[in-house]
């Protein structure tokens, strides 16, 4: 026979009790909430101490601010799914009613603090969420869901909105939470009522019937209005604007679509080599696998001296020579870790630079050089293939190098933590000089 508390009828609101479904849902959400909070602090803490002038590049830093961030995002997630879950369930339950119905402004007082916490509930992981999806960077996600979100591209316009979203939404959490809080504390100390009893485990406690005073659209209107200042408040001080993370001498343009701009050879055309190629529009393209998450990159300024003739047969068909700015990379989230001196050391070594001989050869074309970045001096070899069409060339092609060649993140020898392979991919068109 089952007991009063596992009974169908147990699982149920009434109009004096909540059910053991309500409840479970309520502690639940409250559980994750004391989670997620202090993770997102101290990451967040350990981010800024990363970036600062301070940090010693000490790996074991870097990977306890991944794990933080990556628990804290995964609860998040965690809490959104559980919100949602708790919302569903309240609707299709009688709401109890208030044990001091006479007392108005109180009750609707109440009531609109649970919409705001409900919103902010679903609002708050959600734009985390979108955050994630819309930027380039470490600490993933641990769900089957993988990385990315369907309809939201990796733009750091979109990132800049959500995230500034997900700070307000945040905070608003967490003002109703402490007034949530509040007001039940002042239920079970001043007032000696059953409020907070009457949510607890177990048997509820006896309530004398009430009869339920409805407030109508009028809770949910305030919280609207709430909503709605909250959202303006955050439009008024740039919360929703990109910001750089180039340093601020780098003369990269970064337009609203955030389309990656070429620096293409300015030299005169009677001054380019033979066969000289000028390069219209292209991306200069590098991926690394951090955290066992894919991150990609894009610089916005680098060059091309092309000197190309299409021979008859396989062989020598010219030479290409590109400059790269490297503190023109945008690698989203960990752009400034990757410019520091134990990474690409933009400081000291601005500009990288690829020279190659072109060939032809029976299927493709091949370009074999070299590529420095740093100090170092790398073999490379850069298969591609190349589109003719009169006067236009449209090129594509991808390498793989070793980031230890180069010495990049010579402090970090753990492949899972960052991958040694990094991959280079170059698209363009150019057309020929006059």
């Amino acid at each position: 026979m089952s007991s009063p508390a596992s009974s169908p009828a147990a699982r149920h609101n009434t109009a004096q009790h909540y059910g053991s479904v309500a409840k479970g849902f309520h502690w639940l959400t409250a559980l994750l909430m004391l989670a997620v909070f202090p993770l997102g602090y101290f990451a967040n803490d350990l981010a800024h101490h990363i970036q600062s002038a301070d940090f010693d590049g000490a790996q074991a830093t870097l990977n306890r601010a991944a794990l933080l961030f990556s628990l804290h995002k995964t609860l998040g997630l965690a809490l959104f799914l559980t919100a949602l879950l708790r919302i569903l369930w309240a609707l299709s339950q009688p709401k109890p009613v208030a044990l001091h119905p006479e007392r108005q402004a109180e009750t609707v007082l109440a009531e609109v603090v649970h919409w705001l916490l409900y919103g902010a509930l679903v609002a708050a992981p959600l734009t985390g969420w979108i955050h994630h999806a819309a930027t380039t960077g470490f600490a993933p996600i641990w769900w089957p869901f993988g990385q990315s979100l369907p309809f939201v591209p990796k733009s750091e316009a979109v990132a800049a909105v959500f995230g500034g979203l997900h700070w307000l939404f945040v905070w608003t959490l967490a003002v109703a939470l402490g007034l949530h809080i509040a007001g039940a504390l002042k239920h079970e100390v001043i007032d000696r009522d059953a409020t907070l009893r009457r949510m607890l485990p177990g048997r509820a406690p006896e309530v004398t019937a009430q009869t339920e005073t409805p407030h109508g659209a009028l809770p949910f209107l305030v919280a609207l209005a709430i909503w709605g200042l909250v959202l303006a408040g955050g439009g008024a001080f740039g919360l929703y604007a990109p910001h750089s993370h180039a340093s601020a001498d780098t003369t990269a343009a970064h337009g609203d679509d955030h389309t990656h701009e070429v620096a293409t050879d300015a030299a005169p055309a009677e001054a380019l080599p033979a066969g000289g190629w000028v390069v219209e529009d292209g991306t200069l393209a590098i991926a690394i696998v951090q955290m066992g998450s894919e991150v990609r990159g894009q610089f916005d300024q680098w060059q091309a001296s092309i000197a190309f003739e299409e021979p008859n047969a396989p062989g020598p068909a010219g030479t290409v020579t590109v400059s790269v700015a490297i503190p023109s990379l945008m690698l989203g989230s960990v752009t400034d870790q990757a410019m520091g001196p134990d990474y690409f050391d933009s400081a000291s070594y601005p500009t990288a630079e690829f020279r190659a001989e072109i060939e032809k050869l029976a299927e493709g074309y091949i370009a074999e050089g070299t590529l420095r970045i740093r100090d170092q001096e790398v073999p490379l070899r850069l298969p591609f293939t190349l589109d003719l069409n009169g006067d236009t060339a449209t090129m594509s092609g991808s390498a793989e190098v070793n980031r230890l060649d180069f010495n990049i993140g010579q402090g970090v020898q753990d492949e899972g933590s960052l991958a040694y392979a990094v991959t280079i991919t170059v698209d363009l068109t150019a057309r020929r000089a006059p």
